[in-house]
């Protein structure tokens, strides 16, 4: 089912006038600015300390976000209470009766129209990226049906929940086995248990590079993971790239990836990384790491929760280097000390790890079923198959 399609500069709202509340100094105001959107709560602030004229807004206005647009924020305008409601100038501003908010929020947080507005940014970078109106205008914005607009709210708002669900569930099993591994491996920087120690080079089979070349992506084919695949010990295909036979053997002549194969994140958002699933062949692209594990020293998986304790955000800058985009330096990363208890002691954290994963079922799948499964509901939604 195709639907017709209107600009987004049909729904922008241009003119809906503001207000300087400096001019009402004893007038309460419900603010809402980018940082109040990162708390989920307007703020409620004197016009006194607002220091600049802000847009007027409703409720079931929906605010998207120009500045630092890869964070997709996306907020409706909440059911007016008592305070006057005033949107700061960072927010695209869309109106139009036409359209359900809780549809439009989900649309604006999509993959469809996040790729389009990606495409709209100018900046140096940071926080002076910032998305241009007059770009955002042109893209189209699916018109379905009221009703049919307001089903499919309901089904996404269903899978927001349970992300959210799963996404405290790995939190939860995050926080206990941090808590384990501390107690039987102390901390591993300061090593107070006293463990032999070797570097990540002596410890690892081999330790390769991405190819840094961008390859040619194909419809079907072989999966090549990105940065954007990985999470903190696990994977999300909800964006996957596959690359012809032909390109696979080429981007794998240093080595093919294998079940158990550590793949790390060493640009862009660094410290994430998982291990390669069973039955699911794949090379890397750009900006990551292979780490195999020696056997004979670590069990893969033991390693894997080490990096990603090693790999936080207080400790990583120690492996990091540029001035202007950084990344992990591969010749710090092979001399990292790795801790080396007995394989007895790691084969019972790793017997503990993948007891919190049976008992949270929202754990990452290490499966090509999962792989298979994950065309991202969204798609499905907003192009008429849901």
């Amino acid at each position: 089912m195709s639907w017709p399609t209107v600009p987004a500069a049909e729904l922008m709202l241009k003119r809906g006038g503001s207000v300087n509340p400096k001019n009402f100094p004893d007038e309460t105001f419900e603010l809402f600015s980018i940082p109040a959107y990162d708390v989920d709560t307007p703020e409620i602030v004197a016009g006194s300390e607002i220091g600049s004229s802000k847009n007027c807004i409703e409720p079931g206005d929906v605010l998207v976000s120009k500045i630092v647009p890869h964070i997709r924020r996306c907020w409706v305008v909440t059911d007016k209470k008592e305070y006057r409601q005033i949107g700061s100038g960072e927010w695209m501003i869309f109106r139009d009766k036409r359209f359900d908010s809780g549809f439009l929020r989900h649309f604006f947080t999509s993959d469809i129209f996040h790729y389009q507005l990606m495409n709209t940014v100018a900046g140096v970078g940071g926080s002076l990226v910032r998305a241009r109106p007059a770009f955002v205008e042109k893209i189209q914005v699916p018109l379905p049906p009221l009703e049919e607009q307001k089903r499919i709210a309901a089904i996404l708002d269903k899978a927001d929940a349970i992300r959210q669900k799963r996404k405290q569930a790995i939190d939860l099993a995050d926080e206990f086995l941090r808590s384990v591994f501390l107690d039987m491996f102390g901390d591993p920087v300061t090593n107070p248990k006293g463990w032999e120690t070797k570097s990540l080079k002596e410890v690892s089979e081999h330790i390769n590079d991405c190819p840094h070349s961008t390859p040619k992506w194909t419809d079907a084919g072989v999966i090549c993971v990105r940065t954007s695949n990985l999470t903190k010990g696990g994977w999300n295909w909800e964006d996957t790239r596959y690359v012809s036979d032909e390109t696979y053997n080429e981007r794998t002549k240093r080595g093919k990836l294998e079940q158990g194969d550590i793949i790390l994140s060493r640009e862009g958002t660094v410290g994430i990384a998982a291990l390669v699933p069973e039955s699911v062949e794949m090379c890397m692209g750009q900006r990551l790491v292979q780490v195999r594990a020696n056997r004979e020293f670590v069990l893969p998986e033991y390693l894997l929760y080490l990096l990603l304790f090693e790999l936080e955000p207080k400790r990583i800058t120690r492996l990091m280097a540029g001035s202007t985009s950084k990344h992990i330096n591969v010749r710090d990363l092979k001399q990292l000390k790795i801790l080396l208890p007995s394989i007895d002691l790691q084969k019972k954290f790793v017997e503990i790890m993948n007891k919190s994963k049976e008992t949270t079922s929202s754990m990452v799948l290490f499966s090509s079923e999962s792989v298979n499964s994950s065309l991202a509901l969204s798609q499905k939604a907003f192009s008429g198959q849901l």
